[in-house]
């Protein structure tokens, strides 16, 4: 019972990170994107200091720590859906968040703080953040149906 719980929950927090990650790519980029480049760059470091806090820190990693557990538990019980759903959430969540999106959250508040190049590199952060957080988002809602998969069969 334990274990189905902590399955349960798990999907629904990757569902969750994959939902504010839709969010972004459905409509917080477009909007920036139809500001000046200045204002929408200067905006979108504001909302990268304000995301590095306890509630999308903890239902990030929160849920990679959970899809870690899960992992392990797939791998010693042959669960090949809970195994797929805990490593779409850790490739496609985590790992493109340490590898794309906080390496271009960088540069941007780099050349903000700056204020030299905000428009080109906004240009560039705009264009590829939002292709990687695509990614980031079908990965989340992905990695929760992978997930239930188990407990609907």
């Amino acid at each position: 019972m334990l274990w189905e719980l902590l399955v349960l929950l798990t999907a629904v927090a990757a569902a969750l990170v994959g939902g504010v990650f839709f969010a972004f790519s459905g409509f917080v980029m477009a909007g920036l994107a139809r500001t000046p480049d200045e204002v929408g760059a200067a905006a979108m470091a504001a909302i990268n200091v304000t995301a590095v806090r306890p509630p999308l820190m903890l239902a990030l990693f929160g849920t990679a720590l959970a899809c870690l557990v899960l992992l392990v538990r797939g791998v010693l019980d042959g669960s090949g859906w809970l195994v797929a759903g805990a490593l779409v959430y850790l490739a496609g969540c985590v790992v493109v968040t340490a590898a794309g999106n906080v390496p271009l959250n960088n540069r941007l508040m780099a050349a903000v703080d700056a204020g030299t190049d905000v428009a080109a590199t906004w240009r560039h952060y705009l264009r590829r953040w939002t292709a990687l957080n695509h990614l980031r988002s079908v990965a989340g809602v992905a990695a929760a149906v992978l997930l239930l998969v188990p407990t609907l069969t």
